[in-house]
């Protein structure tokens, strides 16, 4: 896989002590080292610094994880959870990579092959749906 440029450049900074509530949807990468509740959608990259806590569903191209994720995490390539972080909830990728003192919560589905990770990744996410409906009622 070649690497392009904006694999590199960030769009969207939300830095140190900054907190944002509610969605958000961008164009590009991003880079959270403050505190977001709300679900983050983008195209783009995630690096999620630290000291950053994020309380929602990600979707992205690929994400970095340094903080606490409180949400489900589904990336079309691959997900890094450093020592430094925590996640509470599933995580859909092509690949997955642990450093030592991760702490996670949750399900995981990492498959290379694209039909396969489709195949399951939509039955996982039809079934979570019917539990949550289920559970609702």
């Amino acid at each position: 896989m070649a690497l392009r440029l904006d694999d590199f450049s960030i769009n969207t900074i939300i830095g140190p002590g900054s907190s944002i509530n509610g969605d958000m949807k961008i164009s590009g990468s991003i880079r959270i080292d403050g505190d977001l509740c709300g679900n983050l959608e983008t195209d783009g990259n995630v690096q999620i610094g630290e000291f950053a806590r994020i309380k929602g569903n990600i979707t992205a191209k690929s994400i970095i994880v340094g903080g606490i994720v409180i949400g489900d995490i589904t990336v079309k390539e691959s997900v890094k959870l450093l020592s430094s972080s925590a996640v509470v909830g599933d995580v859909l990728a092509r690949s997955i990579q642990l450093d030592e003192n991760v702490v996670f919560h949750g399900h995981c589905i990492a498959v290379k092959d694209d039909a396969r990770y489709d195949q399951l990744s939509s039955e996982f996410l039809t079934g979570k749906s019917i539990r949550r409906k289920v559970s609702a009622s």
